[in-house]
């Protein structure tokens, strides 16, 4: 597998990571504004986690292409 193969493959799961962060996000938000505030905060931390993993993919992205 070359460089340019996984650079691909890492930006497509970077936008499913944000396709996932714009799902999850309305949904803990609507659960933050009822009684079932531990939903909310269970999906906040998911979304967070998330987030993060992105971080993490952007990253890599960067190193393969030499930017870090």
């Amino acid at each position: 597998m070359t460089s340019t193969s996984d650079r691909a493959e890492l930006s497509t799961l970077r936008s499913q990571v944000e396709d996932l962060v714009e799902r999850i996000t309305p949904i803990a938000e609507r659960y933050g504004e009822s009684t079932d505030s531990a939903i909310a905060t269970d999906l906040f931390a998911g979304e967070r986690a998330l987030v993060s993993a992105g971080r993490a993919l952007d990253q890599a992205i960067a190193h393969l292409d030499g930017k870090s």
